[in-house]
């Protein structure tokens, strides 16, 4: 394993492979105006998982996972009136090959923190509603579609951390804590209910 790498503000340990990571590299130029164009493509480009290295390019590394995102994003692009460059590509030095994985990573990040952070509303939200004792199904209900979203998420999230992140095992507890959750809720829901 590498030295930790500072990146705005935290730390990221980059595992090197035995090989250099490969990179697809896409270059956009697309009008100013109509701006929606823009934001659909800049969208899916987040959706997609990934970083933008300057105006205009962004980059993902180059596994099956994310040929879908490119490929939707070079049909956005080219159905409108813009111009899209895919390159495949790999950092020239050392320097730079890492620079791209801590990018990449500190994004991915930023992500299972973002996750993190809405377990814990999650898990917060069922203890209000176990200390007002809202125990009705449609209480149940809309908790176990919010579970059924953070799980969806664990999923993308994952399949996106091709580099495995420290948080992402955070991430992973805080879900596990969140079923749990779940569970003792739809119990207590299931109790008040049936009257026990």
């Amino acid at each position: 394993m590498n030295p930790p790498i500072p990146c705005n503000d935290c730390y990221i340990t980059i595992v090197t492979y035995a090989e250099q990571v490969e990179w697809i590299v896409l270059v956009l130029r697309l009008p100013t105006e109509p701006s929606r164009d823009r934001v659909a493509v800049w969208r899916e480009l987040r959706k997609g998982g990934a970083i933008q290295l300057g105006h205009g390019s962004w980059a993902v590394p180059a596994k099956p996972v994310f040929q879908a995102c490119v490929d939707r994003v070079v049909e956005l692009v080219e159905r409108g009136p813009g111009d899209v460059l895919v390159l495949n590509a790999e950092g020239a030095r050392d320097l730079s090959a890492t620079r791209l994985e801590t990018l990449f990573g500190a994004a991915r990040e930023a992500e299972w923190t973002e996750f993190v952070s809405d377990c814990e509303k999650y898990l917060a939200e069922l203890e209000r509603e176990i200390a007002k004792q809202k125990f009705t199904l449609a209480e149940l209900d809309e908790e176990e579609q919010s579970l059924d979203r953070l799980r969806r998420w664990h999923r993308e999230l994952t399949m996106r951390d091709v580099f495995g992140v420290p948080t992402a095992a955070v991430a992973a507890d805080r879900l596990t804590a969140s079923e749990a959750g779940l569970a003792d809720y739809a119990e207590r829901v299931y109790q008040a209910l049936s009257g026990e």
